[in-house]
C-alpha cells in the first residue's frame, strides 16, 4: 500500500450510501412492477383476453381499471369496454373482442391479488420518491443541472448523484470516472495487438442509467448526443455507436458535478417553444418531489433558478 501499489475500491460516506440504499431499492420495486405486469398479461392470456393488443400501457389508467372490474367479477364485455377512455387509439368493437374470454372465478382470486400487490409496490415507490428527494434536497441544484442533459431526467440525475456523489470528488479527471463506471473502450493488448476493446463491467447500475440515457438522448432531434450518434452510426453499427454516446455522456456528468456547469447545448438550435415545453416538464416533475423551481424566460439557455 505504501508503495501505491494496491489501489482501494470507492467506499462512499454514510449519507451517500443511504441514497445508495433508497435509489436502489427503488430500481428493485420498478424491476418488481414490471415482472408484476408480465405476470398479469399471462393470467391474461389464460382468460384469453388480449387487452394489451388494443391498450398500449396495461396498468394505465383504462387498463387499470379494466382489471379492477374484471377482480371485482364483471365479464360483460361490452360493460368492460365502456371503462376504457375514449383516447384509446382502437374502436369500441375491437376492445369488445379484446375483452371477450374465458374468466373463471380462480383467475379473478388471482388478478385481485396481483392487483393488491401493484398498489403496495406503488405506494413504496411514491413513499421513496419523497424520501429520496427530502435526502437530497440540498443537492437541488446539481440534481437539476445534472436533469438538463439529453436523455436524463430528475429520476437518472438522482441515481448518478447516489452512485458517484453530488461533485465526484473522489475522480479526479472525467477518463477515471469513465474507467470506474466502465462505459470507457478496453484494451487488452498482447504483442502490440489489440485482441479486444470491450468495456470492463464497472459499476452495473451507472452503465444501466447511461445506457437509458444515451438511448433517450440520440432520439433529441437536434441534439448534439444524435449529431455524435449519427456519425459514428456508419462506422460503429448501432450498439457501439450507442455505448459511445453513453461514453460521452458520462464524461458530461463529471464535468457538470465537478466544475458546478450546466450543459450547454452545441447541437441545432432547438425551437424555443420545445425548450420551454422541456423546461415545464422538468419543472413540474421537480415540484411533485418537493423541490421548489422557478422558471423565468430569460435563463431557459442556461437552466432554471431553483
Amino acid at each position: 500500500m505504501i508503495a501505491n501499489e494496491l489501489i482501494l475500491s470507492f467506499v462512499p460516506g454514510g449519507e451517500q450510501r443511504i441514497w445508495r440504499n433508497m435509489t436502489r431499492m427503488k430500481l428493485q420495486l420498478t424491476r418488481d412492477r414490471v415482472r408484476l405486469r408480465s405476470q398479469m398479461e399471462c393470467l391474461l392470456e389464460e382468460m384469453r383476453i388480449k387487452l394489451s393488443l388494443v391498450v398500449s400501457d396495461l396498468l394505465g389508467a383504462s387498463g387499470l381499471r379494466i382489471l379492477r372490474a374484471l377482480a371485482e367479477g364483471e365479464t360483460d364485455p361490452k360493460q368492460l369496454a365502456r371503462l376504457g377512455d375514449k383516447r384509446l387509439q382502437c374502436t369500441e368493437e375491437q376492445l369488445v373482442d379484446a375483452l371477450t374470454g374465458r374468466v373463471q372465478p380462480m383467475h379473478r382470486e388471482m388478478l385481485a391479488l396481483q392487483l393488491e400487490r401493484l398498489q403496495l409496490i406503488d405506494t413504496q415507490i411514491a413513499k421513496l420518491n419523497g424520501l429520496i428527494a427530502q435526502a437530497m434536497k440540498p443537492h437541488q441544484e446539481a440534481v437539476m443541472r445534472l436533469a438538463e442533459v439529453p436523455g436524463l431526467g430528475v429520476d437518472s440525475a438522482q441515481q448518478i448523484i447516489a452512485e458517484v456523489g453530488e461533485q465526484a470528488s473522489t475522480f479526479p479527471s472525467a477518463a477515471e470516472l469513465t474507467s470506474w463506471v466502465g462505459t470507457c473502450p478496453g484494451k487488452d493488448e498482447s504483442a502490440e495487438q489489440n485482441h479486444s476493446s470491450r468495456s470492463a463491467k464497472g459499476n452495473k447500475y451507472l452503465r444501466r442509467v447511461l445506457n437509458q440515457a444515451a438511448h433517450a438522448a440520440v432520439k433529441r432531434k437536434g441534439s448534439y448526443f444524435q449529431v455524435v450518434f449519427r456519425r459514428l452510426l456508419p462506422r460503429l453499427g448501432y450498439q457501439s455507436a450507442i455505448w459511445a454516446v453513453a461514453h460521452r455522456l458520462c464524461r458530461v456528468v463529471w464535468k457538470i458535478l465537478h466544475e458546478g456547469v450546466r450543459f450547454i447545448e452545441h447541437g441545432i438550435e432547438p425551437d424555443p417553444k420545445a425548450k420551454m415545453r422541456h423546461a415545464r416538464r422538468l419543472a413540474q416533475a421537480l415540484r411533485k418531489l418537493g423541490y421548489q423551481v422557478t422558471i423565468t424566460p430569460t435563463n431557459l439557455a442556461s437552466g432554471m433558478q431553483m
